[in-house]
């Protein structure tokens, strides 16, 4: 019978310590709220063109740590970059389509602030094709006008493209 005593006991101890804890513990210090800001430079580009990402994070608290910034184009991670103590993130986007960009950088959160995020476009271009070739070029780039080259004494194989 003692047994069942001392068990009963044990359990009305642990229960009790368990409630103190939860009740006079401090809470761990919540995260507050964050907005996030994200500017593309230049907001229209052709390919090959770099873009510039640049995300602010504005908190009460330190915003660097945690899993820093990621930025998005639709769907697919383009990369995930620190962010500074100033709340400052930066990536250099290769976009390699052409068409409107929606470019999500998206904030993490750590212990001091909450995750956020933000939205942009960016429109990119196909490169421009070069133009064809015209007058004095026309004549002597490929087009009309054949050249062979000779040796060092300007000799040249006539019967070389036979």
């Amino acid at each position: 019978m003692t047994r069942w005593k001392d068990r009963v006991a044990w359990n009305l101890v642990t229960a009790a310590a368990a409630t103190a804890v939860m009740t006079f513990a401090s809470p761990a210090a919540a995260a507050v709220s964050s907005t996030t800001t994200v500017q593309a430079t230049p907001s229209a580009a052709t390919i090959g063109q770099p873009v510039n990402l640049t995300a602010t994070v504005t908190c009460t608290g330190d915003p660097s740590g945690g899993l820093g910034m990621t930025f998005f184009d639709g769907g697919d991670i383009l990369d995930t970059v620190p962010v500074t103590a100033a709340g400052a993130a930066v990536y250099t986007a290769h976009l390699s389509t052409a068409g409107t960009h929606t470019i999500t950088a998206a904030y993490n959160g750590n212990a001091n602030c909450s995750a956020s995020n933000a939205e942009t476009t960016v429109v990119m271009s196909a490169a421009p094709t070069p133009p064809p070739p015209s007058g004095l070029c026309l004549l002597a780039c490929g087009g009309l006008i054949n050249f062979s080259v000779g040796d060092i004494h300007n000799e040249i194989n006539v019967n070389r493209n036979r």
